[in-house]
């Protein structure tokens, strides 16, 4: 499964040529955190979003967007009526 958050902060880190072992130190992680956060085998905190944009210039709002679509994607990815409750969601955000 692709997941949007990792994807796009291993592209962010390796345009700016720094190594996992640099952005983790910057966030007070272990290398091997970052990278399973960018395997999208582990979820970065939210709160650890805007420290990264700033480590990797990158505009908050685009990387916490990614971030949350990763977080629906993990709640919903194997339920059978996902795409219509996502539709449902999606009305009632645009109807606020």
């Amino acid at each position: 499964m692709a997941y949007q958050f990792g994807d796009k902060i291993k592209e962010l880190r390796e345009k700016q040529k720094l190594f996992l072992r640099q952005v983790a130190a910057q966030l007070d992680m272990d290398t091997a955190q970052l990278s399973k956060i960018e395997k999208g085998t582990r979820q970065l905190k939210q709160e650890q979003i805007e420290p990264l944009a700033k480590i990797l210039k990158a505009e908050f709002s685009d990387l916490h967007t990614l971030w949350l679509a990763d977080q629906v994607l993990d709640l919903v990815k194997d339920q059978p009526n996902a795409d219509e409750a996502l539709k449902s969601v999606s009305k009632t955000i645009k109807k606020k």
